[in-house]
Formats: structure tokens, sequence, C-alpha cells
């Protein structure tokens, strides 16, 4: 870097740290430029829509603001194809919740976190949305509800982005977004960061995803790196997302169910599976009562720990013992995992309960798949359970629901198709698998 580029690059740190100043009182002065660019100003920062526990009626919208901003509103309204909409729109108040966070290597950050829930929308119309107050306002942001009688279900499914998300995940988000950019939602399988409090990470996570968290509804289930080492969740995970509450006590938006008329969806919280027997046999009775009593055509749960891992000694296996009979018992289609930074896929069914070095890859039962999407990529073992694996690639998955049929598809970061498969259901719920796995080798 020449002296003039090194000094407009802290000029302009300076600049914005100036700027913003009244947003950082008590905070410490001692951030790098780098650091100053994800600090909260007046304009809403880090603006994401989530999916709710009624998603064909409504969306949760979350964003952000300096201390100095307490409190925010949402404008909304039909999209038009000017800006007649204008004369339209309805406006609500959001829940604001102050926060304070220090990471050991960072500054202090303070910040209202403001949600509200946008209600009464149809599915199949479209929207445009604001969110801001007094000034302080975003720009106008479209979304399309999903109109699953019409057009089906679509989704992407995105394993954990974790490291070198700023400079690598968000060129394989985009690149999704780009070949699919009408999907109804996207799934994250958990480690969307590195180090649970560090709110500079969670600042990447967000520029990445950019618009894009904005416009496509999003659902996450949070992995090992969502916790400290004291096994308390990242500070800013439920007033940065919007999530149901429909889950059990103790495991609020980590746990929790998403109902489609012909898809259930389901986030499993691994960390407390692993950690606190109280609080996995609770995800236990929950999962068998909501499958027993409340089923869907199809289901799909994500979880971030794999029942069958891509790796060695990385066997979970009492996340088998209490939950792979329930898999079996209720004919769960699809299992979408991350942790392993490599990729998996196979079919297990449920006369097959041994660990990932002796279940054999069939053509019925459950599909498992294990996925990576950021920086951090491993070597994917040779295991008799996979019908694909991958190492060292990026890879992303579109997922497409329309009555009888699920057709799923892994791609690489550059777009090329590595794997592919369909699931076709009978009247009795029995899945019979087709794959159509691409005539490339391995990676």
């Amino acid at each position: 870097m020449n002296f003039s580029h090194k000094y407009l690059t802290w000029g302009i740190a300076i600049v914005w740290g100036s700027l913003f100043s009244f947003s950082t009182k008590g905070q410490t002065n001692d951030w790098l430029p780098e650091q100053a660019y994800w600090m909260p100003g007046a304009f809403p920062d880090r603006i994401i829509v989530n999916l709710t526990e009624t998603p064909m009626q409504s969306v949760a919208v979350n964003w952000r603001t300096a201390a100095a901003f307490p409190s925010g509103k949402v404008q909304w309204a039909t999209a038009s194809h000017g800006a007649g909409f204008l004369e339209e729109r309805k406006e609500i108040r959001s829940n604001s919740e102050f926060l304070s966070v220090r990471h050991e290597t960072n500054p202090t950050v303070e910040a209202y976190y403001h949600s509200a829930v946008i209600n009464e929308l149809v599915p199949g119309e479209t929207y445009v949305y604001r969110v801001g107050s007094g000034d302080y306002w975003t720009e106008w942001m479209q979304f399309t509800m999903a109109d699953p009688e019409n057009d089906g279900i679509s989704f992407l499914y995105l394993g954990d982005a974790q490291n070198g998300v700023r400079d690598h995940w968000s060129r394989l988000l985009r690149k999704a977004y780009a070949e699919h950019p009408d999907v109804d939602f996207v799934v994250h399988a958990g480690d969307l960061i590195n180090r649970h409090n560090n709110d500079l990470e969670w600042g990447e996570w967000f520029s990445a995803g950019n618009f894009i968290h904005a416009t496509v509804p999003s659902i996450m289930t949070p992995g090992n790196h969502e916790y400290g080492k004291d096994e308390e969740l990242s500070p800013q995970w439920r007033p940065q997302f919007n999530l149901p509450l429909n889950g059990p006590a103790g495991l609020e938006e980590t746990c929790y169910q998403v109902n489609y008329p012909q898809l259930k969806l389901i986030s499993l919280n691994a960390e407390e599976i692993e950690e606190s027997p109280h609080l996995k046999q609770k995800q236990v009775e929950w999962l068998d009562s909501l499958l027993r009593n409340d089923p869907r055509e199809w289901t799909v749960i994500t979880i971030h720990h794999p029942f069958y891992s891509t790796k060695e000694n990385r066997d979970n296996e009492d996340l088998r013992k209490h939950f792979k009979p329930l898999m079996d018992k209720y004919q769960v289609d699809l299992v979408l995992q991350g942790h392993d930074h490599s990729y998996g896929r196979g079919m297990i069914g449920p006369d097959q309960n041994g660990n990932m070095k002796e279940v054999v890859a069939e053509e019925t039962g459950t599909v498992y798949v294990v996925s990576m999407a950021g920086l951090k990529m491993y070597a994917a073992e040779d295991y008799p359970w996979m019908h694909r694996k991958a190492s060292n690639t990026q890879m992303y998955q579109f997922i497409e629901i329309q009555d009888n049929k699920l057709v799923y598809k892994a791609f690489t970061v550059t777009g090329e198709l590595y794997d592919a498969f369909e699931l076709h259901k009978d009247v009795e719920g029995s899945n019979t698998l087709l794959n159509s796995i691409p005539d490339i080798p391995e990676y």
C-alpha cells in the first residue's frame, strides 16, 4: 500500500468513527479501522428476515442501530409497479432490546436490536418494507411470500460458514442466490461464525449476506461455535434473530418448528443434546409428540452435529441412540447437518443401527446430509453410509418439494452440479430414492 492510500484508509476510518461517536458512549476507542466499520450507527444495519411459525401469513424482521436510537419502526405495503405503494403503506413499532457485548480482543459494542413481525400477508404476493426511525431509514426492500399450493416449496441449505465469512462464504452465498433467486427460504446448519460473542465476526456474517438476508427469509440452528466455553449461547443470537418460540422451554429460538401445508421444518439444538441430559430429553419428548400429533407429508430436520459423520473420531453415538428411532418411526425424509466441514450424503433405513463405519447406504429410509459452506474444509473419509462425498470443496444445496416429489441438488461454489437425487413418496409415506449423481469424479 503506498503512502496516500494508507492514510486515505485511516482517514476514512477516523471520519466514520467520528460520525458515530455518539453511539459509542462508555465504549473504548481503541478499535482498528476495520473494526470501526462494524460499529452501529444511526442508519439500521444487520437487517434480516426470518421465517415465523406461520410462514404463509407472516415474516419476522430484525435490525440494529446505535445505542442513541432506542426505538424503531417497520413500514410495509403490497408492492406496486412504481411508487404507488407509498400511499398504502402501514407501520408498526418494533420491540427493541439493548445489548452490550465485549469480546476479549475487541471493543465493547453497545446497540439496540429491533424486531417486528409483519402479519396478514398473502401466499404468492410480493411486498416491500423498510425499517428505521426519524430521518434514518433503509431503502425499500422486496420479498415474495411462498405459494406452496401453486409453486411448491424451494429452499437453499448451507453448512458451516464459520471462517473466512466475509471473504469466502460471501462468494458461495451470492452464487447460490444468483442461480436460485426465487427460493422461499434459506437454512443455515450452524456455526455461522467462529467465536460466539465476537461482534466483528457477526458483522462479517451480515455483510456477506447483505441484501440477501434482508429479502430472502432464513432460519438457523445453532452450532457449537455459537456457544462459549461456559456453554452459554451467543449473546447476539436471540436479539439479532427473530425465530419461532414454539419449542421446549429453555431452548427458545434454537429448537423450534415451521409448518407449511405439506412440509414440517424442524430445528434441533445439537449442543444442548450433547451437553445437557435434561434438555436432550426435552427435545426427544417434544419431537416425538410433534411428529406423532402434527405430521406433514414431508419432514425436514436441521441439526448441527451429524447422525453419521464424515470424519474419524466424530461419531455421535448418543445422538443416534436417542433420536434415530424417531427418524425411523416417523419416516423423516431429510436431515440437514454441518459441523464436519466436508460433504457426505446417504440414505439409511430403520433396520440399521450401527455407527458411521458400519451402516451402508440404502434405497429406503432417511437421507442424511453433511455439508460445508465456508473456508474451513476437511477431507471426507470413505464410509459405506455415503452415496456421495467430497473433500475440501465449498458447497451449497438447492432443494425443491412439489407434491409427492423432493428434488435435491448440491453445487460447488462455481456452480457445478456435484450431487443430485430425487425422493418419490408413495401413498403410505415411504420414499423411493432415485440417484442422479453427475458423471464426474469425487473431489
